[in-house]
């Protein structure tokens, strides 16, 4: 698929692995529309790239169709979709408070958040996307759009206290074949990338130590992933219409430890 002209759909897309893309797309030449909830940051991408922004929160049903509705209208159906909204918690499933050193569970609520942000949130937005595309007429080779989701190495090799985050990246690593296979027959393409470590605005209020620590875990190259290498894959992913249904790590070749 050629990216230029076409409309596009990047979630998450005010920081991160998310505004890297949308940049990376926008470059290309597609119309580009950011959804997060960030408003000051979004509308700032948005300003840059000249695509639009609208404030979603990928776990209401209302906002997602509000946003995919303000994007149409601004810029036409899109053909392209990427899925970078998520979060990260880490708590261990049971462990012990060090003051009194009572056991103490997970906290169900921040399980189900994770899982409804990156997974149920990542399928919301799919859902909603894809029922646009199918209406579109097909480009070449019968294509009507193309669809990435974010996972993590996590899904694969998660650490301790990564059991809600592990288990929404796994979902969506799971998902990716199964959707690619129930719009097969409407020309819609669906991968995943399941990045390391990487430089994000998390990633850069940690101190610089630690991050120095966790480049060097890096077989090659020893440093942290950058978004743009990210968005990168993302429009590769895009561009080539023989990739389907495939998940990629994105990760120097890592391997997690438990900790």
């Amino acid at each position: 698929m050629k990216i230029d002209g076409i409309a596009a759909v990047v979630t998450g897309a005010a920081s991160g692995l998310g505004e890297a893309t949308a940049r990376a797309l926008a470059a290309k030449g597609a119309k580009v529309a950011v959804f997060d909830r960030d408003s000051d940051k979004g509308e700032k991408v948005a300003a840059e790239i000249g695509g639009i922004y609208c404030e979603v929160d990928v776990t209401s049903d209302e906002e997602v169709a509000a946003g995919f509705a303000k994007a149409r209208e601004a810029h036409g159906q899109e053909r392209v979709l990427v899925n970078c909204a998520g979060v990260a918690n880490a708590v261990k499933t049971v462990g012990r408070d060090k003051a009194t050193g009572d056991i103490k569970m997970y906290p169900l609520h921040q399980f189900e958040l994770a899982i409804a942000i990156n997974l149920v949130g990542s399928f919301r937005c799919i859902a909603h996307s894809a029922a646009g595309m199918v209406t579109l007429e097909p480009l070449d080779d019968g294509e009507r759009g193309a669809i990435v989701n974010t996972a993590s190495v996590a899904a694969e090799d998660g650490q301790i206290g990564q059991a809600a985050y592990s288990a929404s990246k796994g979902g969506v690593v799971a998902m990716t074949l199964p959707i690619a296979r129930d719009l097969m027959n409407d020309g819609i393409r669906v991968n995943t990338i399941l990045p390391g470590i990487f430089k994000t605005p998390m990633m850069a209020m940690m101190p610089q130590q630690v991050q120095d620590a966790l480049a060097a875990q890096v077989p090659f190259p020893k440093r942290l992933g950058r978004p743009e290498e990210y968005a990168d894959l993302a429009c590769f992913m895009v561009e080539s219409g023989y990739l389907n249904g495939e998940s990629i790590r994105l990760d120097g070749s890592i391997r997690m430890a438990p900790r």
